[in-house]
């Protein structure tokens, strides 16, 4: 059977046959908050420069953040004083919190730092600066002169008539700050100025260099030649047909003479039932938001394990345990060759925190601590798990911590209770007979491991096992009369511990807890009636 290959390798292959030297690009409009769907792009980007780097290529990653674009509207997640700033670019736009330079950077803020987080680190470039430091100004004049011909791109790759004022550059009012508003009446190439007038009224004069933009269909080509990029992820939007990249490519290709970047299309992260993840539409899991729950490895992933054309459907409640625990097995496997092997190295960032504590369990053992990371580093301690990487242990801690507050079912929530719960009354003749023998096993054994845990519970029903003939004995019965069903013997741990007929897995449950507390709780159990 043929060996399979990572679709980043696949890229990077096709990619290669262009030539040796790379520049990835990959930007993002921060008008809202950046989530994992957006997070598709950055780590589709990252994996594919790195698939380049791994088979020889002269590659770089660039960030462009779309600082210079408008506010379209006063999204979900803005108060009405917003509205007056709808159209102008959002990095002229305060910032909702008051503590960041624009608006723009309060969305950007937590995304470099996310990016970080994910080992991904590439030269970042703000659009407002690019304009403002005459970057495009040569393609603004090429747009501006060639304007018919864009027209005539535009129409016949997607079918749109373009108006007789249309104009490939929006400046800015001067007046408002909107560049939604204005239309182009002149422009002198010499001076490298453009005239406008507004629809507030107002009339003027601003310069190529920051006094506005180029309109997206045309400002992406220009970015291409601008930085020479020749690769770049984008969402399967706009690669449909007569969508930004059709008249990109044609615009880069005819107007600007230069060759479109390798195009790499990938389809949206499904959240849960609720449909694509969309920051206007409040439809997010931000990012910032999802590093708190998971490590980032874990995100990484979750776009690493996918083609980039097939979409992902991301449910960050129950769901996520699968996902956590597919990478948990996959990372545990030391041997791993091939295709598992190239998983983890793509999903791998450098500095990042590991422990092999499962991620499941921690969950049992930070609701036994109650949250109190001292107990938590104790139970970590008495299940046997090593203690050295204490940092490491306390973030994971803190991911199970915010998951459960954010994100966890009800069903996987639980409070070991402080006295003997009421609902210990329901427990019939066996169960009590089992909690007592129970009691007595733990209470004559050595340290036990989680493991052996649950192998005592399950010697329950072994007519040989010291447990199954202590049961027989409290109830004054033979072995032969004993029938013990082990699901009702789980049952009576979780109604004398937590007051609930189930809970986490046994065995880690059991350990993360003292033995001298389950010998006591269980014999009390055993006995209590309210």
């Amino acid at each position: 059977m043929a060996e399979i290959t990572h679709w980043a390798d696949v890229m990077a292959e096709e990619i290669l046959e262009s030539g040796k030297k790379h520049l990835v690009a990959t930007g993002i409009t921060p008008s809202g908050h950046i989530h994992i769907g957006n997070m598709r792009e950055v780590v589709t980007a990252d994996a594919t420069y790195r698939a380049l780097l791994d088979q020889g290529a002269a590659a770089e990653i660039i960030y462009v953040a779309d600082t210079y674009d408008p506010l379209r509207k006063v999204y979900p997640f803005l108060d009405e004083s917003f509205a007056p700033h709808v159209g102008k670019p959002i990095s002229e736009i305060p910032c909702p919190c008051g503590e960041c330079t624009s608006y723009a950077e309060h969305f950007l803020k937590p995304f470099y730092k996310a990016l970080d987080r994910l080992g991904i680190h590439p030269k970042i470039y703000r659009a407002d600066e690019m304009y403002k430091q005459g970057m495009y100004v040569e393609s603004i004049k090429t747009a501006l002169l060639n304007r018919d011909k864009i027209a005539r791109i535009l129409q016949e790759h997607s079918g749109k008539e373009v108006t007789d004022d249309w104009s490939p550059f929006n400046p800015i009012c001067s007046k408002c700050g909107r560049l939604t508003t204005t239309k182009v009446t002149g422009f002198d190439i010499e001076a490298e100025t453009v005239n406008y007038a507004c629809s507030c009224g107002d009339c003027g004069t601003v310069s190529m260099t920051g006094g506005g933009k180029l309109t997206w269909r045309v400002d992406w080509p220009a970015r291409w030649g601008v930085l020479g990029v020749t690769v770049e992820p984008f969402g399967k939007d706009h690669a449909s047909k007569g969508g930004s990249y059709d008249t990109g490519k044609a615009i880069s290709e005819e107007i600007y003479g230069y060759k479109a970047p390798y195009p790499v299309v990938y389809e949206w992260i499904m959240l849960g039932t609720k449909g694509a993840m969309s920051s206007s539409s409040g439809v997010v899991v931000a990012i910032s938001d999802m590093l708190e729950v998971l490590p980032p490895e874990i995100l990484r992933y979750l776009i690493i394990r996918t083609k980039p054309e097939k979409h992902i459907r991301f449910d960050p409640s129950l769901p996520l345990l699968n996902l956590v625990e597919e990478y948990e097995k996959l990372s545990a496997n030391a041997e791993g060759s091939g295709y598992n092997k190239r998983l983890k190295e793509l999903s791998h960032a450098a500095g990042i925190c590991h422990t092999d504590i499962p991620f499941r369990h921690m969950i049992t053992i930070y609701q036994v601590a109650h949250g109190n990371l001292d107990r938590v580093m104790k139970i970590v301690e008495r299940s046997g798990y090593s203690t050295k990487n204490e940092k490491c242990i306390l973030e994971l801690a803190e991911n199970v911590g915010k998951w459960l507050d954010m994100y966890a079912p009800d069903m996987v929530k639980f409070s070991v209770k402080e006295e003997i719960p009421v609902q210990a009354a329901t427990l019939n003749a066996t169960q009590r007979a089992f909690l007592q023998a129970l009691s007595e096993e733990i209470d004559a054994a050595k340290e036990l491991s989680g493991e052996d845990y649950h192998n005592l519970v399950y010697s329950s029903q072994d007519k040989s096992s010291s447990l199954n003939a202590r049961i027989a004995r409290i109830m004054g019965i033979g072995t032969d009369e004993l029938e013990v069903k082990t699901t009702e013997m789980f049952k009576a741990i979780y109604l004398a511990v937590l007051g609930q007929q189930s809970g986490p897995k046994a065995g880690w449950f059991l350990s993360s807890m003292e033995k001298d507390f389950l010998a006591k709780r269980f014999s009390e159990a055993a006995s209590y009636r309210p």
